[in-house]
């Protein structure tokens, strides 16, 4: 892809995501996230009412009466955005495919981010860490994220979600909002979640197209696995192939879904003919 048409694609996602991020998700996202963290402000004299648990005694024993610490919100934030850029994103039988819908999903994370202050990272992973922009603020480096998610080329197709969590907790010792955005089909990395979700405020966005979910009967059929490259002769004539596939698919949905409620994460899922927008506004909204 030349200069002039990657610009021109990354004008173009800003200018959609920009205007859902400024009229539609700027508010949700504040008050989503507002008040991870309490920080120590200030002193002030006890007043009827107070909790007493925040009693300073120290303060209180100097003075002969009683003085409470003040807390306010850590409003700086850190939003983390962990993206899945193996072989099975580059898979659609709809307008747009997997990747196209996770990149504008990602831009509009940021940009909402951007509009409360705080700051983006990003993480491009396979089965290995592809890429790691650490987080900053400001506008050229959101679009730097959105160029990077645009025209980035993987090493590798295969994906280690259990690797990527491993990155995250080596690189972030401070508590970040991290999305995570796949497919999610891959399975081991239930026990790297737990740890991840204890520490940071982790949500799961499965992008899926409704092509995975079943195989239709077209006979023998030709077929490549996105990921590793191998070409298979289906027989997708043979019902118990097709159950087979189904049971496959439904296993990793499930692995997915349970994966992030039981580790106290949030899921949430989206096929890419379906408004992520009203998806990500009832996330919200639920939480």
């Amino acid at each position: 892809m030349d200069t002039k048409e990657l610009l021109k694609k990354v004008r173009k996602i800003e200018i959609k995501t920009r205007r859902l991020s400024d009229h539609v998700f700027g508010g949700e996202y504040h008050s989503t996230f507002k008040g991870r963290g309490m920080t120590f402000s200030e002193v002030r004299q006890y007043q009827f009412g107070d909790d007493v648990r925040n009693i300073d005694w120290n303060v209180t024993a100097r003075y002969n009466e009683p003085f409470i610490k003040v807390f306010e919100e850590e409003r700086e934030l850190t939003l983390m955005l962990m993206v899945d850029i193996s072989g099975s994103e580059y898979f659609g039988t709809q307008e747009q495919f997997k990747n196209e819908i996770i990149t504008e999903i990602a831009a509009t994370l940021s940009f909402s981010a951007m509009q409360n202050n705080d700051k983006t990272g990003l993480i491009l992973f396979s089965d290995e860490i592809e890429l790691y922009i650490p987080p900053k603020k400001g506008k050229s480096h959101v679009l730097r994220i959105i160029r990077e998610l645009i025209e980035f080329k993987p090493k590798s197709n295969k994906t280690d979600i259990a690797n990527a969590l491993k990155f995250l907790s080596s690189v972030m010792k401070k508590k970040a909002i991290v999305f995570v955005l796949s497919d999610f089909i891959a399975d081991s990395y239930r026990d790297t979640l737990k740890i991840a979700a204890k520490k940071h405020d982790v949500t799961g966005i499965r992008i899926y197209d409704k092509a995975e979910e079943t195989i239709p009967n077209l006979g023998m059929v030709e077929m490549q696995d996105q990921e590793t490259g191998e070409l298979l002769l289906v027989n997708t004539g043979s019902k118990s192939v097709r159950n087979q596939y189904y049971s496959y698919h439904r296993e990793r949905v499930d692995y997915f879904t349970e994966s992030f409620t039981k580790s106290g994460a949030g899921a949430l899922s989206c096929r890419v003919d379906e408004s992520y927008v009203k998806k990500l506004l009832g996330y919200f909204k639920r939480r």
